[in-house]
């Protein structure tokens, strides 16, 4: 798991930033943005920090800018989460919908910050000093897209600290300033900053571990979310048939785990009828939007949630298909554990994949892997632990497919 840094100031990692990544087991990855050295993409991307420079981003007309703005998009539709200081806040803003302003030579000093009532709730801000002292930039502004929340303002500013949507924090202050570039009045101002910006700081990089779980899979899909139904929509009449396996009755409740853009929801509405309840649950919200814009939701509902967190009522549920999902998870026990407490007794769960074991090891050049949490002496036992029985094992060129049972 990493963090990458986007510095606009030459120079070493960002101590500050590095000491929080590092307490929760992340590593850090800086790159050189002021030389206009930046990743590819968010592969590999658990948590995206953009720090401040020198001079104002959010009025550089260039390659580097515009690539950044791009980074923070993806970022933001994929909830990757952020952290953007000073002029990294101002590329935050504008890469939501808002803007920026900033004034190179605006004076520089240190003042309180007040916290909004939100910031009593916020994942960073929850808890902290109503006012700490921060330094300031006064020439910088933003402007804000409707969505954000106000989480601090000062008496000449009324945005310091936003929030957009549950994943991305912008500060106006610098809370990477060096004191060993600071007066003494400033670096006994920056002492007694420390403990709020350290907290600050620790909570982010704890948030970024936590979610990192799924950071991956968001960032993967909500890339390809739009042209995803047109790739597979020939592997339909498959789901089809895998779900018919399932042996599903009318006015049952059926859940699509991990459904992407919900492929076997028209099967399993077939199959527990008008009267029956239909759930597509994934974790990628571009992935959802993407099935709702194909009438997936005619078939269901669409959730968004963690399969392996599942917000139903323990044993309310008749069947459970999953798709490509259980090798993907990297606690599979953990899920198998969760569907058993949803599924009431002799509750299905059905396995699937459009392709057989061996098919898909050879498409990614490799050898079938004896760890594979799929082969049946893992998968089996597994199985056993978590109160399921399997039924039928079917490993085929065609397919994968593993059906069982629970055993109350």
């Amino acid at each position: 798991m990493a963090v990458v840094v986007l510095q606009h100031t030459p120079g070493a990692d960002p101590p500050v930033i590095g000491a929080a990544v590092e307490a929760v087991g992340l590593d850090l990855r800086a790159y050189r943005a002021w030389a206009g050295h930046l990743p590819d993409d968010l592969t590999g991307v658990d948590g995206l920090v953009v720090t401040g420079g020198p001079k104002a981003i959010c009025s550089e007309d260039d390659a580097t800018r515009h690539a950044e703005l791009g980074l923070l998009r993806g970022a933001l539709a994929a909830e990757v989460p952020v952290l953007g200081i000073r002029e990294g806040a101002q590329l935050l803003a504008e890469a939501a919908g808002g803007a920026a302003r900033s004034e190179p030579d605006a004076q520089f000093d240190w003042g309180p910050l007040e916290l909004t009532p939100a910031a009593g709730s916020d994942p960073l801000f929850g808890g902290t000093p109503a006012q700490p002292r921060v330094p300031h930039q006064h020439g910088d502004s933003v402007e804000l897209p409707r969505e954000a929340v106000v989480l601090a303002s000062d008496d000449r500013h009324p945005v310091q600290a936003f929030r957009i949507g549950g994943s991305a924090w912008g500060l106006q202050f610098p809370l990477e300033a060096d004191a060993a570039a600071l007066n003494e009045e400033a670096r006994s101002s920056l002492a007694a900053l420390e403990p709020w910006r350290d907290l600050v700081l620790g909570r982010f990089a704890a948030l970024v571990a936590a979610r990192a779980e799924h950071t991956a899979t968001r960032a993967f899909f909500t890339r390809r979310a739009g042209a995803w139904e047109d790739r597979f929509a020939y592997q339909t009449p498959a789901y089809a048939a895998a779900v018919a396996r399932m042996e599903l009755g009318c006015g049952q409740t059926a859940l699509d785990l991990g459904c992407g853009t919900g492929r076997a929801m028209p099967a399993l509405r077939a199959q527990v009828g008008d009267e029956g309840k239909v759930f597509g649950v994934d974790v990628t919200h571009a992935m959802l939007t993407a099935a709702a814009r194909i009438g997936r939701s005619d078939c269901g509902q669409l959730l968004l949630a963690d399969c392996t967190r599942l917000p139903f009522p323990s044993a309310s549920v008749h069947g459970i298909f999953a798709a490509g999902l259980l090798d993907h998870l990297p606690h599979p026990r953990t899920a198998l554990r969760e569907w058993a407490r949803v599924s009431a007794a002799d509750g299905t769960l059905l396995l699937f994949h459009p392709a057989g074991r061996a098919e898909r090891a050879a498409r990614h050049g490799r050898p079938l892997s004896p760890d594979d949490p799929l082969a049946e002496p893992n998968l089996r036992p597994e199985l056993d632990a978590t109160g399921w029985h399997l039924t039928v094992y079917d490993d085929a060129e065609q397919h994968f497919l593993a059906r069982a049972t629970l055993a109350r």
